[in-house]
């Protein structure tokens, strides 16, 4: 008996909506099983993840984090370094998805801990490769912490 496919909540932080909605539909085009979150800068990312403000209300906690790197308010190199300071919320796998493709960005977004670097392809199939590729390993290979997916309160 096969099991079936697991879900696991995406979080992506990133300003651009045009952004946004191709890796929403690129995600959809992939068949990648999943339930995502949007939060537009680096800001907002932290608010959602420590629930305040207008997320206050029991917002989902991620299995895993899309972050883009230049943001307005809070850079993702910014929320990056917070999120994985902080021990409640250093387990979450954050991938950064960005256009980035300076070396400098790379060596720094590893040494704060960062789990995957992703240059974003420049056209949508691209994406959708992409976005399937992040869905074979992060939702059929890799084994989440327990707090993380289908164990999860």
């Amino acid at each position: 008996m096969s099991k079936l496919p697991k879900t696991i909540h995406l979080l992506m932080a990133d300003d651009d909506a045009d952004d946004r909605q191709m890796t929403r539909e690129a995600l959809e085009e992939s068949r990648v099983l999943n339930d995502i979150g949007f939060v537009e800068d680096g800001e907002q990312l932290m608010d959602y993840l420590h629930q305040r403000g207008r997320y206050a209300r029991g917002a989902q906690r991620p299995d895993l984090i899309l972050l883009d790197l230049n943001m307005p308010r809070k850079d993702g190199r910014e929320a990056l370094a917070e999120i994985k300071g902080d021990p409640a919320l250093r387990q979450i796998p954050v991938v950064i998805l960005t256009t980035s493709k300076a070396e400098e960005d790379i060596f720094r977004s590893y040494d704060l801990g960062v789990n995957s670097y992703v240059t974003k392809p420049v056209t949508f199939q691209g994406l959708v490769e992409v976005m399937r590729g992040l869905g074979c390993y992060w939702v059929q290979l890799v084994q989440l912490p327990p707090e993380h997916g289908e164990n999860r309160k």
